[in-house]
């Protein structure tokens, strides 16, 4: 895969650049032959999602960090769950969704068929799922202590409700909806990353702590910290992090395109 698709390996290895300069073309050569190789374990792994029980599939989870949610139920706030691009991002929700009543935001794949069966995947373990388009309200009014909302947002979607803020030390486009539904429902914002833990054979959920005063601050400082906590969770497994995507696609004024 990583030599026949020159256009999504020369995304791979832009990324893996500009996140890690301080490897040399080897490791960035040896870090995306391992990120292709997660990513067609994990393709081949949606089948388990849509075809074994839920309860063996439970048994293959492992959660890291519900301490941090328990904390933010307990004390009556709303919680927000920031899920990140890990190619075995569907498995959190799964995980998760068996202790937790949770819904998500979702934005709907151009492929009908493909649509429908990650729609109807999701629905097993999630309340409900709201597409993006229906607006930030209806995502709020949803939310209360012990309902807790799945948000994807480390895409680059462009620069109307982004701000730039470093990722890995390079300015990214980054959203401020996830600070602004913090501050507007008063929620703790909370990384969240799947992976898969070779060595013990589970898929791995990492919680990571609630990022503080999150919606407080200007939206830049916000965009910041929720950056760094994704930046936390991905040195954990760097090879299985989503390096497909095109993460610096909207550029500053002035600076050169970051893809050819």
């Amino acid at each position: 895969m990583l030599q026949k698709n020159t256009k999504r390996r020369n995304v791979v290895l832009t990324n893996l650049r500009l996140c890690f300069p301080e490897l040399d073309a080897a490791r960035h050569n040896l870090l995306a032959q391992k990120t292709f190789e997660n990513y067609a374990c994990a393709l081949l792994d949606y089948s388990v999602l849509f075809f074994r029980s839920r309860n063996w599939l439970h048994k293959q989870t492992v959660i890291n960090g519900r301490e941090h949610i328990d904390t933010a139920i307990a004390n009556g706030q709303n919680v927000v769950l920031l899920l990140g691009h890990s190619v075995w991002l569907e498995f959190a929700p799964l995980a998760i969704g068996q202790h937790y009543t949770t819904y998500g935001s979702y934005k709907p794949f151009g492929n009908p068929v493909f649509n429908w069966m990650i729609a109807r995947s999701r629905l097993k373990d999630v309340s409900e799922v709201i597409a993006r388009e229906a607006g930030m309200v209806k995502l709020i009014r949803s939310l209360r202590p012990g309902k807790l909302l799945f948000f994807l947002p480390d895409e680059d979607h462009g620069p109307k409700h982004s701000v730039f803020a470093p990722f890995f030390n390079t300015p990214k486009a980054t959203l401020n909806t996830p600070a602004r539904i913090a501050k507007m429902s008063r929620a703790q914002c909370l990384p969240v990353m799947a992976f898969f833990d070779r060595q013990a054979g589970k898929y791995q959920i990492e919680i990571g702590a609630a990022l503080p005063e999150f919606g407080q601050q200007s939206h830049p400082d916000a965009a910041t910290l929720m950056n760094q906590g994704f930046e936390q969770l991905i040195y954990q497994y760097k090879d299985q992090y989503m390096w497909q995507l095109k993460l610096f696609r909207t550029t500053q004024p002035d600076n050169a395109p970051a893809y050819p």
